[in-house]
């Protein structure tokens, strides 16, 4: 296998250059000069760095998996450091502190910003912005697929018939998502166009919804999606990066023999249904259907973004939802949801056992039948640890910061989940731009640790 993992910086590298040339286009197309050279600084250094890592010649050797996890963990400060040079760079004398800061919220999909107002700022930041979002979700995606032999051999079947990626199968499997994450974008935009959406607010809302992200291209959501249908529909767009990317692929090219390939959306659509209904039956407290939705919807695909009119009253149950999150292969954070359902029946059958300790007890998923390994438990319950632990250490830090112990809580368990805080979680308005330096350190760091744990 071929030094794959610099390429992979490379390419990211380049796609970044990409944007900094649209974000050159639109400037002088729409005569945008103040920030003109910050994309031509980020053009020119990302360009360089993508032809260093792709044309440097190569030794032919196997990497191994801690190589990978070095690479994708090195992409996450490297990436984030070139889309930070607008920030730094613009007119709006931004600290570096505060434009990197910027830029990891951006590109690990959480949405936190040191911005107060986006009114203020020039629509070709406002367009970056949304690119870093949808820049970073790709990257997410593509790193599984990098990483997928340290996976579950579950997921892996989910995923293709291979258990192991040589690099013609990961080059093979890295087009497919760019090509269907590219389609679904522009589905979503055209369907945003579809219900009045200005089509510069429909563009960058595409790339946040897909992303999973949390940026807006106004200060208030509740400006542009104002009436039921549009809520509804803004609701389930929500939903793209709450189920498997190739939920929808995998429909078209169903083998009617083989339902591993989506018994996880399965189980994800039982799950959306139940507590839809929940929702509606117990916690609904005079909120109509289309604010409850979008609230709904936007916890389980961690983006997190709200109305005004959200219950607050239900702060606490939506950020239960934040943490069970949407599909592995997606681009929402979270636990998911099928680590939790198998340690329940894991529990549950280790339970019975010991009342009925001559019986056996498989544990299985039961749409597909597949087997639920120990290892694949352990892995899951290692997953479930490290979320407990991080949250401890982080609501800690926030804590000693003088942030009150509710607020440090909450703005944990949105920081791992990489979520955006909003009126929803009775968060909405947190200074982040306040804080002090190694606040802001502590949230960079942990932003990093929910997206790759």
């Amino acid at each position: 296998m071929y030094l794959f993992s610099i390429t992979y910086l490379g390419i990211f590298s380049l796609i970044i250059s990409i944007f900094s040339f649209f974000n050159i286009i639109y400037s002088y197309y729409f005569n945008l000069y103040l920030n003109l050279n910050c994309y031509i600084y980020t053009l020119s250094i990302s360009l360089f760095l993508g032809c260093i890592f792709i044309f440097t010649k190569k030794k032919n050797y196997k990497i191994s998996i801690y190589y990978k996890i070095l690479t994708v963990l090195i992409g996450y400060f490297l990436l984030t450091f070139l889309i930070s040079i607008p920030y730094y760079f613009s007119i709006y004398n931004l600290t570096f502190l505060d434009s990197y800061f910027e830029a990891i919220s951006g590109f690990t999909s959480t949405g936190f910003t040191i911005i107060e107002n986006i009114k203020h700022l020039d629509q070709s930041l406002i367009l970056w912005r949304s690119s870093s979002q949808w820049i970073g979700g790709l990257y997410f995606l593509s790193s599984i697929i990098l990483l997928i032999d340290i996976f579950d051999t579950s997921l892996k079947k989910m995923l293709t018939n291979f258990l192991s990626f040589d690099t013609s199968e990961t080059i093979k499997q890295s087009l497919k998502i760019l090509i269907i994450y590219t389609l679904l974008t522009f589905f979503i935009f055209v369907v945003l166009k579809l219900i009045n959406l200005r089509t510069f607010d429909s563009f960058n809302l595409s790339m946040t919804l897909i992303s999973s992200g949390g940026f807006l291209p106004v200060n208030n959501l509740s400006n542009i999606i104002n009436t039921n249908l549009k809520e509804i529909i803004f609701s389930l767009m929500m939903l793209s990066s709450f189920f498997s990317i190739f939920f929808i692929y995998n429909l078209i090219f169903f083998k009617k023999k083989n339902i591993l390939f989506i018994h996880e959306d399965i189980y994800l659509l039982i799950y959306f249904f139940v507590i839809l209904i929940l929702f509606f039956l117990i916690l609904n407290h005079g909120n109509n259907f289309s604010v409850i939705l979008l609230s709904l919807t936007s916890s389980i695909s961690n983006i997190g973004i709200s109305l005004e009119k959200s219950p607050q009253n239900l702060s606490f149950v939506f950020l239960l939802l934040v943490i069970v999150g949407g599909s592995f292969f997606s681009t929402s954070s979270g636990i998911r949801f099928l680590k939790f359902y198998a340690l329940f029946k894991f529990s549950i059958n280790n339970l019975i056992l010991h009342a009925r300790p001559k019986n056996i007890f498989l544990n299985k998923y039961s749409v597909s039948g597949l087997n639920i390994e120990d290892s694949e438990i352990k892995k899951y319950f290692l997953s479930l640890i490290i979320f407990i632990i991080s949250l401890f250490i982080l609501s800690s830090l926030l804590t000693i910061s003088d942030i009150s112990l509710e607020k440090s809580f909450k703005l944990s368990i949105l920081t791992l989940m990489n979520t955006v805080n909003s009126d929803m979680y009775g968060l909405d308005g947190f200074d982040f731009q306040g804080l002090s330096l190694f606040t802001k350190f502590y949230l960079i760091l942990f932003m990093i640790i929910g997206r790759i744990e």
